[in-house]
């Protein structure tokens, strides 16, 4: 028999030697070929957990590794976006019903765009998808970002998530690894569902998203018809300076609708562009798409009467314990003039707060901090926000200068030009009041590499497959079993054995399917 491996992999198909050259065969003590290491050859111990103050969090800026590897992810792709590539866009405004839940906001939060009835803030919304690149089809299976740029009078504020109210991971070390997964295989070009079940398999935090992803969910009909969630826990902050837990929800008005595997694939053979097609022309007829922007609140702490940590955001906060309390509208009413200059060009960042709005010690969210705005300076220059689509409509002063692609300074009326610098007693810029009482959450640990203490990574994952109709049950298994059916046996089994610990039938189905989906197969080799 004829051997068509190529000269350069052995005989499991691994590569032997690195493309252009050599391989480097030195290895350090307790290290084999297989050992992961950064690119200096530092050896990796804890891969999958940030080091942190406690268990908890927050971070810390000295988390070399995962800066050194959440930099490298943030540039690899050049110019499109590494995730959200395909998108599009809106602007509209947002109206603030000046209460949260019909009590008084102010209690909670000092944040001026929520303070007043009535109250109207500009903002540019981006629907995307988020593994599939520039030009694929709007029917692929994936989350949707929903990320909302408020452009208020204390400074742009951005609330960036996705449409399933949970993400995949908790701790950003695994970002990349998990978008590694997710797209398509390095040698041959193609999305895989073996590798993507590689991964989960070894992630059961994983479970309640894919329990929506392969779900009718994961496929939206249009970005009209979606939901919208900040996912991360984020902070409110009032002039006392107390802080309560908050999260985000954006509700449309027009309802919500999911597409079937069989649905997009009909849809998809005809127009690859059916949401952004979908949002444009509602606009353009005048047919205001809008939501609801909702919020749960929870007192700042760690609530240990919880069987899940709040910072977790592979997590839902059960509404019957956190209602949904509203706070405004949002109204998509103007399409962009060019797409590239509003909709390519937009950028986000986790870290855009306005005064009355904080960070929590969620490990996703300071680790997508970082992450963003390093992505955005990178991928559009280093004077991002000058860009009418990112400045904010308001007065700009700062002591910021040069870099690629600047063509304003943002020198005040007056200032002393030749004064770029702080404190200064030559008619430079000075410091603003503060507007109430700063924050000061109390934090104490040993500085540590460990995961969360209550994981309870099947229970929500259990009680969303329950939620799901008997048609979405189907569509959930049938994807699947079509997803994982090729994956090597061992990944198979742990698949199972993951979906059987959230839901005995979730597993059972799963289990079946695979075994008649093999059926044909070794069907086929037995007539050989």
């Amino acid at each position: 028999m004829t051997d068509h491996r190529s000269a350069d992999q052995d005989h499991t198909g691994t590569a032997v030697s690195g493309v252009g050259n050599a391989a480097d065969t030195r290895l350090a003590g307790g290290e084999d070929p297989q050992t992961l290491t950064t690119r200096q050859g530092h050896p990796v111990f804890d891969n999958q957990n940030l080091r942190t103050v406690g268990s908890r969090g927050p971070t810390t800026l000295e988390n070399y590794h995962f800066l050194e590897k959440i930099s490298h992810f943030d540039r690899e792709r050049v110019p499109e976006r590494v995730v959200h590539g395909r998108g599009a866009g809106a602007h509209g405004v947002f109206e603030a019903y000046g209460t949260v839940g019909g009590e008084d906001i102010a209690r909670y939060t000092r944040a001026k765009l929520f303070d007043t009835r009535g109250k109207e803030t500009p903002v540019f919304v981006r629907f995307s998808s988020v593994i599939h690149g520039g030009h694929s089809p709007e029917t692929l299976r994936d989350p949707r970002g929903f990320a909302t740029k408020f452009y208020t009078e204390d400074g742009n504020w951005d609330l960036v998530g996705n449409n399933l109210k949970v993400f995949f991971i908790r701790d950003a070390m695994k970002f990349p690894d998990l978008v590694h997964a997710f797209k398509p295989d390095p040698v041959t070009n193609r999305q895989d569902g073996a590798r993507i079940f590689d991964f989960i398999s070894g992630t059961p935090e994983a479970m309640h998203m894919i329990t929506f992803l392969f779900s009718p969910w994961g496929i939206p009909a249009n970005y009209r018809e979606m939901e919208g969630s900040g996912v991360n826990t984020y902070k409110w902050v009032n002039k006392a300076g107390e802080a309560h837990l908050v999260k985000y929800h954006w509700v449309p008005k027009q309802g919500v609708r999911n597409l079937t595997q069989p649905e997009a694939e009909k849809i998809q053979g005809k127009n690859f562009n059916h949401a952004t097609q979908d949002l444009y022309d509602a606009i353009k007829a005048g047919k205001f798409p809008q939501w609801e922007l909702q919020v749960q609140l929870m007192p700042d702490g760690e609530h240990p009467e919880l069987d899940f940590d709040p910072l977790d955001d592979t997590k839902i906060w059960p509404e019957d314990l956190f209602p949904m309390r509203p706070v405004g509208l949002m109204t998509l009413n103007r399409n962009p003039e060019n797409y590239f200059a509003e909709v390519e060009q937009a950028a986000f960042g986790t870290g855009v707060l306005v005064d009355g709005l904080d960070f929590s010690d969620d490990k996703m969210l300071q680790g997508r901090t970082f992450s963003y705005s390093d992505t955005q300076r990178y991928r559009i220059g280093t004077n991002y926000l000058q860009l009418p689509i990112n400045a904010p409509k308001k007065h700009v002063a700062t002591n910021q200068r040069d870099g690629n692609m600047a063509y304003r300074v943002d020198t005040a009326p007056g200032q002393n030009a030749h004064v770029n610098y702080e404190p200064s007693n030559m008619n430079g810029l000075t410091e603003s009041a503060p507007s109430g009482e700063e924050h000061r959450p109390f934090v104490q640990g040993q500085l540590v590499r460990q995961k969360i203490d209550r994981t309870n990574d099947f229970k929500q994952a259990g009680e969303r497959y329950r939620q799901h109709t008997e048609a979405e049950r189907d569509d959930l298994i049938n994807n699947l079993v079509d997803n994982l059916k090729d994956a090597d046996q061992v990944v198979k089994d742990k698949m199972v054995a993951l979906f059987t610990q959230c839901d005995a039938d979730y597993g059972r189905r799963v289990s079946e399917g695979l075994k008649a989906a093999m059926m044909p197969e070794r069907e086929a080799v037995a007539n050989d």
